[in-house]
């Protein structure tokens, strides 16, 4: 109910901005309303409004507070938006913009008109998205921004205070104040509070963090965001190879970045590459599959003409037919279940090779138990069923659940054992903490043979496919993942 409400209640805000913005106040009276609001709830609202009423909009509000706005905004809404206005106050905006946010969005606007906005903008914006874009996507410094204070080592405090106050009209990012030597190298950082909390006659020195955590530019995303996420730090440095002070990545980009890691974690668990292939051609999809689906037609086809070696036990005890799905079925799920709790318990970088043996045994263990609970209830239930039901002697039902219950029993074992050591399969460490390691997706069968031969394809299965991809060494499909284990 409390959800619902804050729901109802975020609808409100929209229907009051969009009762503002479609009135008939002058502007001066619409600003003092819409600033009331919060940038983000104001953003919301762009979609909903017409091309004139964005302009109007637009026209109302300061460049301030539409560069706050836009920063909230999609880049690819941003960039149409952008292509709405006046090319010297999109300019304008986008100068006043974080440089991490302008650089997203310059790259949706067509290159002739990105070129004409790059020439009106400020000459320390541009210098600034310079930087910035000369770092690839998957680096770091391609997410940094040039807003924060810095302020040389040497100074007093009263020195530092000036300078803070000088900086901050133009930089908001002031929670942690990075200092630099004379030649700009990196030294250390402060807090805010310390700094203004501090008699004249304290020593700048002593409010100085010098082991502040820091990163480079050209590190890989995938390679440094576990050591940013374990710092609780509004702002962390980025430096370059001379251990310059570039810029800034703040914990809101870290959010951001680790929202990205997930949701391209989701799109592989969903047999794709990574997120952006949700919208890839039909074609592409198509190559990536097809060739695993073959690979599981040929391996039934196999499995299925295995059935023919036990044609006289099926043909005596065609009701143990009837059973052979509930067998495999559970192998698989206790599959499944071990391949999730593996996956998690190897996201922690502190995971030693005897903690992985451990593991394996644990899930043997546990399907162990379980398999036995689940085997006896059907040695009993099912021998039930087939005497009542199928009008079978209780000595004959009972034998035939008895090994129905055995065979669920050692299915689930070796399916939970398998599904663990399959994954823990390591050939290769590499700097950064990835593990490059031969995994194969667990298929649930999906032909028919004996008891008998439903225990030995239960081993044996997890040469079905490869179709679970967490994270892959090149863009195109292949038996080769890499699993991160930092």
């Amino acid at each position: 109910m409390e959800n619902t409400q804050d729901y109802q209640d975020y609808q409100d805000y929209r229907a009051e901005i969009l009762g503002i913005v479609r009135s008939n106040a002058s502007p001066g009276i619409m600003r003092n309303k819409l600033e009331d609001y919060h940038e983000n709830d104001l953003a919301d609202v762009f979609p909903d409004l017409s091309v004139a009423e964005r302009r109007k909009l637009c026209r109302i509000l300061n460049l301030d507070m539409l560069a706050d706005i836009f920063e909230y905004i999609d880049e690819k809404q941003a960039a149409e938006y952008l292509d709405e206005m006046d090319v010297r106050k999109a300019a304008a905006i986008l100068s006043r913009m974080e440089t991490d946010a302008v650089v997203d969005v310059l790259r949706m606007i067509p290159k002739e008109k990105r070129a004409l906005l790059l020439e009106l903008m400020d000459d320390e914006a541009r210098k600034d998205m310079a930087v910035i874009a000369a770092f690839d996507d998957e680096e770091i410094g391609s997410r940094m921004t040039t807003n924060y204070i810095e302020i040389r080592e040497n100074l007093t405090v009263k020195q530092a205070m000036t300078e803070l106050v000088s900086q901050a009209a133009k930089n908001d990012n002031i929670s942690t104040i990075f200092m630099v030597t004379a030649d700009h190298t990196f030294y250390g950082a402060m807090d805010l509070k310390d700094l203004i909390t501090a008699r004249q006659d304290t020593r700048l020195e002593d409010l100085i963090v010098t082991s502040y955590p820091y990163v480079y530019g050209h590190e890989l995303i995938d390679d440094c965001i576990e050591k940013l996420k374990d710092y609780s730090e509004n702002s962390i440095p980025i430096l370059d190879n001379d251990n310059k002070l570039l810029g800034v990545i703040t914990s809101q980009s870290i959010v951001d970045l680790v929202d990205d890691e997930m949701g391209e974690d989701y799109a592989m668990f969903a047999g794709l590459t990574a997120e952006e292939d949700l919208k890839e051609p039909l074609k592409e999809s198509m190559k990536k599959r097809l060739p695993w689906l073959l690979v599981l037609l040929a391996l039934g086809t196999v499995v299925s003409s295995v059935v023919g070696v036990f044609e006289q036990v099926v043909s005596q005890l065609t009701i143990i037919m009837c059973f052979q799905s509930l067998i495999l079925d559970m192998a698989g799920n206790v599959g499944t279940q071990s391949l999730a709790v593996t996956i998690r318990v190897l996201m922690d970088e502190s995971l030693t090779g005897k903690q992985k043996v451990e593991l394996v045994f644990k899930e043997m263990r546990i399907a162990f138990s379980n398999g036995a609970i689940l085997g006896i209830l059907s040695f009993f239930v099912l021998g039930l069923y087939i005497a009542l039901f199928k009008g079978k002697t209780w000595t004959f039902a009972y034998a035939v659940s008895g090994c129905i219950g055995l065979s669920l029993m050692v299915a689930m074992v070796i399916s939970g054992a398998d599904t663990d050591s399959s994954v823990l399969q390591e050939d290769q460490y590499r700097p950064g903490g990835s593990v490059r390691t031969t995994y194969y997706n667990h298929q649930r069968p999906c032909c028919g043979c004996s008891l008998l031969w439903t225990v030995w394809y239960s081993v044996d299965r997890s040469a079905s496919s490869g179709g679970i991809i967490i994270k892959e060494s090149k863009k195109e499909a292949g038996k080769e993942v890499q699993f991160r284990v930092k």
